[in-house]
């Protein structure tokens, strides 16, 4: 390996330098907080349409969102223009702080094929650029913490609403129809873990949560074809699995599973009464807001944080549902849902009608 000459070397030094020095010039204008502040600010502004969007598409539920969105564009609001102004005035500080270098560099140029000239210089201008680059980093900080607050409330307020759409865009795709009244509150990607643990042939779909139910739909494309271990052909499965009403959920568990202990799983105990007797599912969220959420549903809690009211009609329908078969006389046990037009007598197999 051949040892670089003196002038060489000098010449690597100041092109590494100078690199460092173009990259500066574009972060002394503090252009990464300008975008910050204009990606946040379309955030924020635009918020309270996204929300208005997902009440047309059907979300009837957080009485709190819109007041959270004018919340934060209010605050936006003050804060902005104190920002704008702080930006200003440190990068006018920095642009001013990077005129002396680059002029070093430029005599650096003319001095690169003289290394014992140019080597005091090149050690002057490595230091300022490197006390430059934390100036630069700490003005960054001190914008950033000018609204990091309104920042970490936009991300929860965005956080939620992307999971919202993500549960509209599957409703709207699912092969089950929504009863009268009935609406999403919920929906994640999951594994229904057939045999209590997680197998490879587990269906893999989503669970949705309604305000009256919990249903799993499998929903997922399995190989129908390899050639040499590639798959050559796919088949999309849509259907739903299973489903149970919320009412009859009498505990859920979670757990931390996987070998980091990063997998999220819930399992669901129902009462007499249903299509099954529990239910164990991996899924992509938080296991412990899954269960706050299933618990809620099975206490009625959503009722109560409508932007809609519900349908008195349906609400008397349920309450007048018969408890007696008119065909066999037996007591009938069945959970009666807001939207149902008949039900079924689990003894004779009458359908009743409500």
């Amino acid at each position: 390996m051949t040892t670089p000459s003196p002038a060489q070397q000098i010449a690597s030094e100041i092109s590494s330098l100078q690199s460092k020095v173009s990259s500066l010039q574009n972060k002394v204008r503090l252009t990464d907080a300008r975008d910050g502040i204009e990606d946040l600010q379309v955030k924020i502004s635009s918020s309270t349409q996204r929300i208005a969007s997902l009440r047309q598409k059907g979300y009837v539920f957080e009485k709190v969102l819109e007041e959270q969105a004018t919340n934060l564009l209010q605050q936006w609001t003050r804060l902005h223009p104190s920002i704008n102004q702080q930006i200003n005035m440190q990068a006018a500080n920095l642009q001013a702080s990077i005129r002396p270098i680059e002029t070093q560099m430029s005599q650096l140029t003319v001095l690169a094929r003289n290394p014992a000239s140019a080597r005091s210089l090149l050690a002057t201008a490595q230091s300022q650029v490197r006390m430059l680059e934390d100036k630069v980093s700490a003005a960054e900080r001190s914008i950033s913490g000018m609204y990091d607050q309104i920042q970490n409330q936009m991300q929860k307020l965005g956080n939620r609403l992307d999971q919202i759409e993500y549960m509209l865009t599957n409703l709207a795709e699912a092969s089950f129809q929504l009863l009268p009244t009935e609406a999403g509150v919920a929906a994640v990607k999951a594994v229904w873990c057939k045999a209590g643990k997680e197998q490879k042939d587990d269906p893999e779909g989503i669970l949705f949560l309604t305000d009256q139910r919990v249903l799993f739909e499998q929903k997922q494309e399995v190989a129908t074809k390899k050639v040499l271990f590639i798959t050559t052909a796919k088949q999309k499965l849509q259907a739903l699995q299973w489903e149970s009403p919320a009412a009859l959920v009498d505990q859920v568990l979670t757990s931390k599973q996987g070998m980091m202990k990063n997998e999220d799983h819930i399992e669901i105990r129902f009462r007499p009464g249903g299509s099954m007797q529990n239910a164990h599912l991996h899924i992509w969220q938080d296991c412990e807001a899954w269960q706050a959420l299933l618990n809620r549903a099975r206490s009625k809690e959503f009722d109560q944080d409508r932007v809609v009211a519900i349908d008195q009609e349906q609400v008397n329908k349920v309450k007048a549902a018969p408890t007696q078969c008119p065909s066999c006389g037996a007591v009938l046990a069945s959970v009666v849902l807001r939207g149902q037009d008949t039900m079924k007598c689990e003894y004779c197999g009458a359908l009743i009608r409500l």
